[in-house]
């Protein structure tokens, strides 16, 4: 390229010199030169146009190889796109892939917990049926009661009171001597001191801590019963006390105070019931008693299951680490187990609720009996006939 662009320089100074030094047109006399300066010329025109036309070659060439060059390069370029756009749709994918696996996992897991009950479920299932069992219990305990005390104020046959009210107060006397004999009775010399002095007197034999002291502190707690609501039984009606007219009228008043103390009887036979040993607890609910700092029995009452249930959800400290942690499948569990605890307690303070209707009822009858006295002295009808 660098000899193309020589001889165009040279042709372009001997152009340029012939135009600046006027060289005149040959004479007739003078052919020589003219052939001359023509041959030049023409050797200059060939020379221009052969280095313009090797120009435009150049020019046509830089151009192709410039294209060529750019096109090459647009090229590389998209290739590259091309392959960053394919290594992104492989990472994309990839990650697809995992995070798809990930939240298959999550849902399988989160389905297995949704399926899988909770220790804490266990507890409660446990302890729902050792309360249930109880209740049912505690229910036989109070008719067993119901069917010792109702014969005794009734003055059934084989009862003190039936052979007279001196009979029905030596009864309870020697009951209590033989029992619960105090200091004060023990020097007056008509017993031994018991080890539960006075026990029949005391509201901390019907109201325990949960559950009775076996045998021994159900027994207390009905005598206690027996002196808070009927000592002293009144005497049987019997044989001709029953067959005058006297004795029909008392027949009849005695019937309603029979009823009034078998209502009586059976509201705190129901208190005694419900603390009276009646179901087996578990090792569980024998650690929650422990924690409320309570002495831990193989048998408890049904009073003691249920609050120990109650308050197992309130201040046991491993249930509520475990409700933290649990899944919201588990929560909901809990918390329709808890719904089903609350209806049972609404029962039973329904049945309670019955219970102080009717002695409400009973006194309110009681009561109106007694402000209504007759109106007038009844006159007494002649049985002379005139």
């Amino acid at each position: 390229m660098t000899k193309k662009f020589v001889s165009l320089s040279t042709v372009a100074g001997i152009a340029i010199g012939v135009t600046l030094f006027g060289v005149v047109p040959a004479y007739a006399d003078l052919p020589t030169v003219d052939v001359l300066v023509d041959g030049a010329v023409k050797a200059l025109e060939n020379a221009v146009v052969s280095a313009l036309g090797d120009v435009v070659s150049s020019i046509t060439g830089l151009q192709t190889s410039l294209t060529q060059t750019l096109n090459n390069g647009f090229t590389q370029n998209a290739n590259y796109s091309k392959a960053q756009i394919g290594a992104h749709q492989q990472i994309t994918d990839a990650s697809n892939t995992v995070m798809a696996r990930f939240a298959l996992d999550t849902r399988a897991r989160q389905i297995v917990d949704e399926h899988v009950a909770s220790p804490v479920h266990c507890d409660a299932l446990n302890n729902g049926a050792a309360v249930v069992v109880s209740s049912a219990q505690s229910w036989k305990t109070a008719q067993s009661m119901e069917n010792v005390s109702d014969p005794r104020g009734e003055a059934f046959p084989n009862q003190p009171a039936y052979f007279g009210a001196g009979q029905a107060v030596q009864a309870v006397n020697q009951l209590h001597l033989s029992r619960y004999c105090s200091p004060t009775e023990s020097a007056a010399g008509l017993c031994s001191i018991s080890a539960l002095p006075n026990a029949d007197q005391r509201a901390t034999s019907l109201f325990a801590t949960g559950t009775y002291d076996g045998q021994q502190g159900v027994t207390a707690a009905n005598d206690y019963a027996t002196n808070l609501i009927q000592p002293v039984v009144p005497a049987s009606l019997r044989g001709d006390q029953l067959t005058s007219v006297s004795g029909q009228d008392a027949a009849a008043r005695r019937r309603e105070y029979n009823a009034r103390m078998s209502l009586a009887h059976n509201v705190v036979d129901y208190v005694i019931a419900a603390q009276a040993p009646s179901t087996p607890l578990n090792a569980q609910q024998q650690q929650q008693a422990q924690s409320e700092g309570l002495t831990p029995v193989a048998t408890a009452s049904w009073l003691e299951a249920l609050t120990l249930d109650v308050d197992r959800r309130y201040s046991d400290a491993n249930w509520a680490g475990q409700l933290q942690t649990m899944p919201p499948a588990s929560v909901e569990r809990e918390v329709a187990l808890e719904l089903a605890a609350t209806n049972y307690l609404l029962l039973q303070n329904y049945k309670v609720g019955l219970m102080n209707a009717s002695t409400a009822a009973t006194g309110l009858a009681q009561q109106t009996e007694k402000d209504f006295p007759p109106a007038t002295q009844m006159a007494t009808p002649s049985m002379s006939g005139n």
